[in-house]
């Protein structure tokens, strides 16, 4: 036998809705269980009230299972049996359950409507439990006590904290204690101003007034404009309906554009303070040549929209004075720095100078080809690299020892021509039978003047008996002496000083408006960025292209490559300091070593 459960169910405007199920079994449950087959919401009717099953000859069986009674047309019972062909009404709780035959496509089956015809139990009734939960006998009533809290919370939020500002000191002296303007505090400061958390108004200098700039600038007295104001509110162009509202708005409270706080938002959380966003530097320089006059370049990612790179140069001017100008990489630039030197012929894995240096041996910090360490030693900030200078760098290889006096050896002053000269001239006025290498000291050969001074052979060297000062001084200066073929050297017509040797002036710093940290790449080759090994001049400004950094960079939201903002090589206020994100870096990476460290002294693997 089957049955169909109808429930019925009454909407506020007194329209019945009808949910039918059917059951394709022989019994059903009754009971206030949500797991039961009719459920009935009554506090009357227990869990597992009943049951309903199919008796034999076609008729149905209520049976109850909790031990409390149902009524069955009009009786009370706990055992009913009665013919699905009559139906019968069976009332428990405050439900009626009216079974009858069903007709057309249910005939068969046995239908039960289920309604509530009463009020549910008196302990759930809405009267009595508003009655019993309701605290309006002992309470105001809601208006009074709505009025009573608004003002409780304006005392407490805004008259408190206000009085706490205008009586409490302005500066240090302030008790290190709960203060009531420290409930208007979004969150902790940043690790850069966790020192003033005692002191508000180090920031906040009048009460209920957005932070000034002035209040920035007393302490970061160094930090400068981006650009002048007016030029960069230009190359913001039009703020558009919003943007200008909101300006104007802020302007009536005292709030300007470009204010420190726009960027450097604070009360963020103990952390370091966030990178800025690169959107925040494309909104003027994406498009900034349409807006302004500037010789800048319109940039907005550096994976896909990125100008070359445009290092400054130094380049011979008139009278003999540099200059310096920005390059883009494109057309190949050459710098005036005054020296000759060819990176391929000291790099060769197999020339002459390769063996040299093998010779030379390890004891001497070589016994290898050259490569680029054995000249550039990294400064102390890791970011870049020392001056190269000749005596560590070169003087290994190309001696500028002429005279041994027992066990001193005479060296010509590098970087002094007129001094040389001088030096020349007295060794010669001294008279004595000594004979000196004034030509081929270019080149070092194996056994010859050694570092340390310990011992020289002048018979290897070429040239060594020249007749006086005057070819002594010539040697020196032509072709194949010990200045000619490192350095541009010029006659100058006076007989005292005849030769004259062009400063060298190398380059520290290419990109002035940029930043390159060297330590960020330690596990690169210089030759996998720098292109020395194809350069045969020193005038040859071997920095590698964009399109060379691309193959690792890419934009903020690179997926592939390595993420890279503005902030990463540009800091927005330019200073001599790395940018901000370099900075966090070091300090990061510094942190961690020292954790390292720690560990390995705790595990005893460290002093």
């Amino acid at each position: 036998m089957s049955f169909i459960v109808r429930t019925v169910a009454r909407t506020a405007d007194g329209r019945d809705i009808v949910r039918p199920k059917t059951f394709d079994q022989a019994e059903l449950s009754i009971g206030r269980s949500p797991s039961s087959d009719i459920h009935l919401p009554d506090l009357a009717v227990a869990l597992n009230h009943a049951v309903v099953r199919a008796a034999p000859g076609g008729s149905v069986e209520v049976v109850a299972t909790a031990g409390m009674p149902f009524v069955i047309d009009g009786k009370q019972s706990e055992h009913e049996r009665f013919s699905a062909s009559k139906g019968a009404d069976v009332r428990i709780g405050s439900h009626s359950l009216a079974f009858e035959p069903g007709e057309g496509d249910d005939k068969g089956k046995v239908v039960i409507t289920v309604q509530r015809v009463g009020a549910i139990s008196n302990a759930s009734e809405d009267k009595e439990e508003a009655r019993v939960f309701s605290l309006a006998g002992t309470l105001p009533g809601k208006r009074p006590l709505a009025w009573a809290l608004a003002l409780l919370v304006l005392a407490v939020f805004l008259i408190w904290p206000l009085v706490s500002i205008y009586t409490q000191p302005t500066d240090e002296s302030r008790k290190i204690a709960f203060h009531a303007d420290e409930m208007w505090t979004s969150g902790k400061l940043s690790q850069v101003h966790k020192s003033l958390e005692n002191n508000c108004q180090a920031c906040h200098v009048n009460g209920g007034e957005a932070v000034r700039d002035t209040a920035c600038a007393t302490c970061h007295t160094k930090v400068h404009d981006h650009a002048d104001p007016t030029k960069l509110a230009d190359a913001r162009g039009s703020l558009g309906l919003v943007g200008g509202t909101k300006q104007l708005v802020g302007g009536l409270f005292g709030i300007q554009p470009g204010r420190c706080v726009e960027c450097h938002t604070e009360h963020q959380g103990t952390t370091a303070m966030p990178v800025t966003d690169e959107r925040f530097c494309t909104t003027c320089h994406e498009d900034m040549s349409k807006r302004i006059e500037t010789a800048l370049k319109d940039t907005a990612d550096f994976g896909e929209n990125h100008p070359q790179f445009a290092p400054t140069i130094r380049l011979a001017g008139g009278n003999g004075l540099p200059t310096f100008r920005r390059v883009s990489l494109d057309a190949n630039p050459k710098e005036d720095n005054g020296l000759k030197f060819p990176h391929d012929l000291h790099l060769s894995t197999t020339n002459g100078v390769a063996q040299m240096a093998k010779t030379l041996g390890k004891g001497e910090g070589y016994g290898a080809p050259l490569d680029c360490a054995n000249c550039h030693t990294r400064d102390t900030t890791g970011n870049s690299f020392v001056a190269v200078k000749m005596e560590p760098a070169c003087g290994a290889c190309h001696s500028l020892a002429f005279d041994q006096v027992g066990g001193t050896v005479r060296t010509l002053r590098h970087g002094e021509p007129a001094q040389v000269i001088a030096d020349i001239r007295a060794f010669y006025r001294a008279g004595a039978p000594r004979t000196a290498a004034f030509q081929g000291m270019e080149r070092r050969r194996p056994g010859d003047f050694a570092t340390s001074g310990q011992r020289i052979n002048f018979a290897q060297t070429s040239a060594m008996h020249i007749g006086n000062a005057d070819q002594a001084i010539r040697a020196v200066f032509s072709k194949g002496g010990a200045c000619f073929d490192c350095h541009i050297v010029r006659a100058t017509g006076n007989a005292t000083t005849p030769f004259a040797v062009k400063p060298v002036a190398l380059t520290r710093r290419y990109m002035a408006k940029g930043w390159f940290d060297h330590a960020a790449h330690d596990t690169e080759t210089c030759v996998s960025c720098h292109s020395v090994k194809q350069s045969a001049f020193a005038s040859d400004v071997s920095l590698p292209k964009l399109a060379k950094c691309q193959e690792c960079h890419g934009g903020q939201d690179a997926k592939k490559e390595v993420p890279s903002s503005c902030a990463m090589c540009h800091d927005y206020h330019m200073t001599a300091f790395a940018p901000l994100m370099v900075r966090d870096n070091r300090s990061r990476g510094k942190t961690q070593e020292r954790i390292r460290e720690r560990a390995l002294k705790e595990a005893g693997g460290g002093a």
